[in-house]
Order: structure tokens, then C-alpha cells, then sequence
């Protein structure tokens, strides 16, 4: 049996970042810019080392951030919001900050997806933060902190999404149900005026959030296919009963 997700040794917690970090980019998640992180207990958590996350390689540590303490040097100014998301959600172990190109599209109207296949019924609750700006300062991100609540993902205006998860895996997941949804909702966006027909109801999405049958697990293969740093299986993805709490 492994471990549970946030107390798995140092080592095994940098290389699932860089697997993650890696995965974000090579499926268009992520560029120039974006960041993810694991937390390590109930004040730490591991973000990936500053720089573009596809050119993350074996040996670029994250970096150990504390909760409740100023960034440390060389740390990007929005892990900020990790720090603010991590303090309010103790169900969060893992952040991932994406620039999905359809999501943000759709944020540039004000609009983010909706829950109209099954993939979106994982982020049926989607939330908004109307604000393009860079959150850069402890007020902004303890707003964005509050305004995602309890929710697995908030689109930014302009400026990309922050998804969430028990794990890291899991928020990544999310990061990619997200933009899948979008590109959804551009192809019904092209195809009716009546985009109300095809949304799902409340209970479709009740009935269409349910992760057994290895649905996490299988995309996470999927995403994490032909990584140069592959995981032991044993830790390739956390189970219900091994996130970080």
C-alpha cells in the first residue's frame, strides 16, 4: 500500500509535479505560463520550479512553500493563490494554474463552460472571476480564494483558469475536463442560437459525476503518456483513500 498522496517522501512528491507540470504543457494546457503544486501537510505545499513548464526536467525541484509566510525568493507572485486556496480547503491537495486557449476565449465574453457532455458535468459549478489583472497581492488572491468556495475550477477573464483537486493528479484532470468542455461549448455555440437545449439537467449531472471505473485513472494514462520520468504504478494515481488528508 502506498502512502497517502501528501505524505509520500519528498522525492516521490517532486516527480509527480514534474510529471504533471510536463502533462499540462504537452496537451496545450499551459505555455509560457502557468504553475501546479501538491501540498505536503497542513501548512506546506510543493510548486513546481519558475519556468515553462514543458521545459521542466528531472532535475528542476519545486520549491517548499509555506502557507501562511511570505513567497520565497525566486517563487512566481501568484503562487499566492495557492497559498490563499490551500489555507481555506483543507479537501485541496492539489492546484493547477492553466491557460486553456478555448476557456480563455470564452472568458474574453464573460461566459465559461457549462455542463453539456459528460466530461462537463465535472465542472458543472464552474465559477467567474471578472478581473484580468495578475493576482499579484494578498487581497486579490484571498478574493479569487473565496469567490472559488467549494468549487473544483474559476475561469479568469483573460487570464486563464485554477483548477483543484484531493491530489495533484486530480486537479489536472479537472484542468483538462475543463477545456474539453469548452471546446464543446464552442461547437454548440457554431451550431444552434439555443444553446439552453443542451444543457444538462441537475440530476444528468449528478447522475454523470461518478469517477469509478477507472475514469480518472484512464486519463491520467492518457495525459501522461510517453513521459520521459514515468511514476512507480503503484503511486501513478492517488485513490479515493489516498489523498493527502
Amino acid at each position: 500500500m502506498s502512502l497517502p498522496a501528501g505524505r509520500q517522501p519528498l522525492p516521490v512528491l517532486q516527480q509527480r509535479v514534474r510529471i504533471v507540470s510536463r502533462a499540462l504543457a504537452r496537451h496545450g494546457l499551459v505555455g509560457a505560463w502557468g504553475h501546479c503544486s501538491a501540498r505536503i501537510d497542513e501548512n506546506r505545499f510543493l510548486v513546481c520550479a519558475a519556468k515553462p513548464m514543458g521545459q521542466i526536467g528531472s532535475h528542476d525541484d519545486g520549491v517548499i512553500v509555506n502557507v501562511d509566510q511570505p513567497l520565497p525568493e525566486g517563487v512566481l507572485g501568484e503562487v499566492r493563490i495557492h497559498q490563499r486556496i490551500y489555507a481555506r480547503r483543507q479537501d485541496v491537495g492539489g492546484i493547477c494554474r492553466v491557460m486553456p486557449p478555448i476557456t480563455m476565449a470564452l472568458s474574453t465574453l464573460k461566459r465559461v463552460p457549462k455542463p453539456r457532455h459528460g466530461v462537463g458535468a465535472f465542472i458543472a459549478d464552474c465559477q467567474f472571476w471578472d478581473d484580468p489583472r495578475l493576482l499579484r497581492d494578498d487581497s486579490l488572491a484571498d478574493e479569487l480564494a473565496i469567490e472559488i468556495a467549494n468549487e473544483d475550477a474559476l475561469v479568469m477573464r483573460g487570464n486563464g483558469a485554477v483548477t483543484v483537486g484531493g491530489s495533484i493528479e486530480e486537479a489536472m484532470c479537472k484542468a483538462w475536463c475543463l477545456e474539453d468542455a469548452a471546446r464543446i461549448e464552442r461547437y454548440v455555440s457554431d451550431l444552434s442560437d439555443d444553446l439552453s437545449q443542451s444543457l444538462l439537467s441537475k440530476d444528468e449531472v449528478l447522475a454523470r459525476q461518478v469517477s469509478s471505473g477507472r475514469v480518472f485513472e484512464r486519463l491520467w494514462e492518457y495525459l501522461t503518456a510517453g513521459d520521459p520520468e514515468p511514476l512507480d504504478e503503484s503511486l501513478a494515481f492517488p485513490s479515493e483513500s489516498e489523498v493527502w488528508l
